[in-house]
């Protein structure tokens, strides 16, 4: 094969969203790509390589565990299958650490599961189960408190340090991401922060609540390329709905909250106006800009 046609691992890491170290991973641990060897032990990946790092990716977005990948690809069994995952297993032992106020065995779960998958797929398939889980175990549990406070604490921890690390080593123009909600804490916010820094979009993080003045002082200092904001049950959007008509990027609004607000958003005939209600959505929808 000619080596214009041998790709870096880097190279292939950007092409399909599957970071080096899970591309490793799944070379070692599981056979299920195998790239060719420079004389200095740099790997290097084929076409075909790539396109079958391409189909784990499908397999892994029908909710199959890497574990099973291999089989599935080499049995050439039809992707349109679901298939039962690992994910209520590590989901279950996630719950289990969060009621101890374990935090190493929380960290190696969530470590493990982001070695081994895209970030797309442990959002999808990991996160917000887990969040949605954890709603409906607060609602009556007696130390849902306490645990909700451990769970956000370590959280923020986790995910901000990944998002900090990622945009250090990106440069370009910074997608601003804030906050338009009274919450003391959005967890959604930080999975969407950290979906789209791992994607490579660079950021700039308002974490707090701003205001539609303070909105537009963010924009003229920062020049973002894009904005993103995160909406909660209150927001009020007839002042933002007018900030937002003068200001000329592309806009996303959403968020959980996005179903309350949908109609009213539309109406207000934003241009470069997009929607979403996931973190997935929101990367979507940034990289179609």
């Amino acid at each position: 094969m000619p080596s214009e046609d041998l790709l870096p691992i880097g190279e292939v890491a950007r092409l399909t969203g599957v970071n080096p170290v899970t591309l490793r991973a799944w070379e070692r641990r599981y056979g299920l790509i195998k790239p060719q060897r420079t004389a200095k032990g740099h790997r290097l990946y084929p076409q075909d390589q790539v396109q079958r790092v391409q189909a784990v990716l499908r397999w892994l977005e029908r909710g199959a565990a890497v574990s099973q990948v291999r089989q599935l690809l080499d049995e050439t069994v039809d992707p349109v299958t679901a298939i039962q995952g690992e994910w209520g297993e590590r989901i279950e032992q996630m719950v289990g650490a969060i009621a101890r106020l374990g935090q190493r065995p929380l960290d190696q779960s969530l470590n493990q599961a982001m070695a081994l998958y895209p970030a797309v797929t442990v959002c999808e398939r990991l996160f917000l189960p887990l969040l949605d889980t954890l709603a409906l175990r607060w609602q009556t549990h007696f130390d849902a408190r306490l645990e909700q406070v451990f769970f956000n604490t370590w959280l923020r921890s986790k995910l901000g340090a990944r998002v900090y690390h990622d945009t250090q080593s990106l440069a370009g123009a910074s997608v601003l991401l804030a906050r338009a909600d009274d919450s003391p804490f959005d967890a959604r916010f930080w999975l969407c922060a950290w979906l789209l820094s791992s994607s490579g979009q660079a950021l700039e993080i308002l974490e707090w609540p701003v205001e539609p003045r303070q909105l537009r002082q963010a924009v003229e200092l920062l020049q973002p390329r894009a904005l993103v904001l995160h909406l909660g049950r209150r927001s009020d959007l007839a002042p933002l709905g007018s900030l937002l008509g003068e200001l000329k990027l592309p806009k996303l609004l959403g968020g959980a909250a996005l179903g309350l607000h949908q109609d009213e958003l539309r109406a207000l005939g934003l241009p470069d106006l997009q929607l979403f209600d996931t973190p997935q959505a929101a990367l979507r929808c940034l990289q179609a800009t």
